[in-house]
């Protein structure tokens, strides 16, 4: 008999019901998603919950169930609402233990989930959407129009006008949920990646920043501390120090064919984890300009795993 699992709910609220798929195949822990499947051998599975805060936004709870290996690191991440009863006689059938967060804190469940073992991999279970092949010409003939009326109503200085018209394509924009036709409407998001993208740079040049354009970041705030966006996250800063609780360091490591970052206090407790990549030549321009020491090494997996267990937070 083929035991299957699927998830009852989204990972957040509003969000779509992944379609992901789980079976065992012996000790062999199979997910099938949108024709791709992923095949773990877990020592445990963990299901989790945390709070995410996002930018200008309110709270998120997110969801998953995730595949350990015998550390405690991440194999596999699935994100999902997945019913606990049906979770646990899944597990039961190949012998795996369930383990849960009931009682522990959302910096405690982000740090457990930041640890990644090798060969980590995330089946979201939602699949990507397909835009028709002409979607992408219209948005920029949609864009040289809307910026053609806007040059015309400004230079005639009906610059009312415009905004009038602005207000309505976004009422309509609204109403007909074609949110790609926003272009139209505010053309100047057709050159806004790549300004940004350069602006972005230049702050990594001055120490003011580092991190890719689509990835995690860390960002030197208005009062000289230390801000980690991510993925329109919004983190409580860290102030920059000497003093328990303070960032002093910075670790980037790589450790097989994972890498991340660990921020560390002064006596080199970690206080939060982002796993990604990581140029060392911005870490090192932030490190020098904002009196943060800086260590760039290759951690044995005892030297992460420590890491990572003693971390107070981190970015799943």
């Amino acid at each position: 008999m083929t035991y299957r699992l699927t998830p009852i709910g989204p990972a957040v609220d509003g969000g779509p019901v992944p379609e992901t798929v789980l079976t065992w195949d012996g000790p062999t822990l199979v997910a099938t998603a949108c024709d791709d499947a992923v095949r773990v051998r877990p020592a445990m599975l963990y299901r989790y919950r945390y709070d995410r805060q996002q930018a200008g936004g309110d709270g998120q709870r997110v969801t998953g169930l995730a595949a350990l290996d015998r550390d405690g690191l991440v194999l596999l991440d699935l994100p999902g609402a997945w019913p606990e009863e049906q979770v646990t006689g899944f597990a039961a059938q190949a012998g795996v233990p369930v383990d849960g967060c009931r009682f522990e804190s959302s910096k405690r469940v982000r740090a457990r989930l930041s640890g990644r073992a090798p060969g980590w991999r995330r089946v979201l279970g939602v699949p990507p959407p397909k835009p028709a092949r002409w979607r992408l010409p219209l948005i920029y003939a949609a864009g040289a129009v809307g910026l053609a009326v806007m040059v015309y109503l400004v230079s005639v200085g009906a610059w009312a006008a415009w905004r009038g018209l602005s207000v309505v394509g976004r009422v309509l924009i609204d109403l007909v949920e074609v949110k790609w036709l926003v272009v139209a409407f505010s053309p100047l998001l057709l050159v806004l990646r790549p300004i940004k993208a350069r602006w972005r740079r230049y702050e990594a040049s001055k120490g003011m920043r580092a991190g890719p354009l689509d990835g995690p970041n860390l960002v030197i705030g208005a009062s000289k501390e230390l801000v980690i966006h991510n993925s329109g996250e919004q983190l409580a800063p860290l102030e920059i120090g000497r003093a328990p609780g303070r960032a002093a360091g910075l670790l980037a490591y790589q450790y097989e064919d994972r890498s991340g970052l660990f921020i560390l206090n002064h006596a080199g407790r970690p206080l939060h984890h982002i796993p990604g990549p990581w140029s060392p030549e911005d870490l090192r321009r932030l490190a020098a300009r904002n009196d943060l020491d800086l260590s760039v090494l290759r951690l044995s997996r005892e030297e992460y795993i420590d890491l990572v267990r003693t971390s107070s937070h981190g970015s799943p």
